[in-house]
């Protein structure tokens, strides 16, 4: 082979080599650009992970937990396959994400009788402190009829004293333990209808007490 010959090819070879080279080091910088991209997305998803995480603290109280610093450089981490640690970041944000909706659909269902609609859990709440009313309306008729309280302080408590302090304490049941910790407002808390069922059920139920009273004697 002619020495034109063995230079000739090995121009050829070199720009082949070059070829190569250049290909090698485009899909590198592609690989590159999507370990970025990938990596600056799982920056935003974390950042709104802790806008999520921060609400959710505040709507219950708790103060959220100062963040670890940057753990040392290992001069074995740069062995690691980077894209197999981005698709495990990735598929640990994942889970937070799905951990984090989970809690939020809780926030926003209220404390007590989380299941019920708002109108059901409004009549539960005032008729059990009606029937809380009716408990002590049982003891000021017993107390009256020993003689440790006047007729004149059965009938204030019956007509105006345990209704209006029912339907108080319902009012702020369904206040406190009625709200969810992310409501945007205050839910309905009924308040026409637990006046009836308060103001309704002492004086029925005292009524009832005397009639009872009467079909024993």
């Amino acid at each position: 082979m002619s020495t034109f010959e063995e230079y000739a090819a090995a121009v050829r070879e070199l720009s082949a080599r070059v070829r190569g080279g250049e290909r090698e080091i485009a899909a590198e910088i592609e690989r590159r650009h999507r370990l970025h991209a990938g990596a600056e997305q799982l920056g935003q998803r974390l950042a709104g992970q802790e806008q999520r995480l921060d609400r959710l603290g505040q709507a219950i109280a708790v103060s959220p937990p100062v963040p670890a610093g940057p753990a040392p450089a290992d001069a074995a981490c740069t062995d690691v396959d980077a894209a197999a640690v981005l698709d495990a970041a990735r598929a640990l944000v994942d889970e937070a994400d799905r951990r984090t909706g989970y809690a939020e659909a809780l926030a926003q269902r209220p404390a007590l009788l989380p299941t019920w609609s708002p109108a059901a859990r409004a009549v539960a709440v005032y008729v059990t402190c009606a029937a809380v009313g009716v408990l002590l309306m049982l003891v000021l008729v017993v107390a009256s009829g020993v003689g440790r309280a006047s007729g004149f302080t059965l009938g204030a408590w019956v007509c105006a004293g345990l209704p209006v302090l029912t339907f108080v304490a319902g009012w702020l049941i369904l206040g406190r333990w009625g709200r969810p910790a992310l409501a945007a407002v205050d839910p309905p808390r009924f308040v026409p209808l637990g006046f009836v069922v308060c103001v309704a059920l002492v004086p029925i139920a005292y009524c009832a007490s005397l009639l009872l009273v009467r079909v024993l004697r």
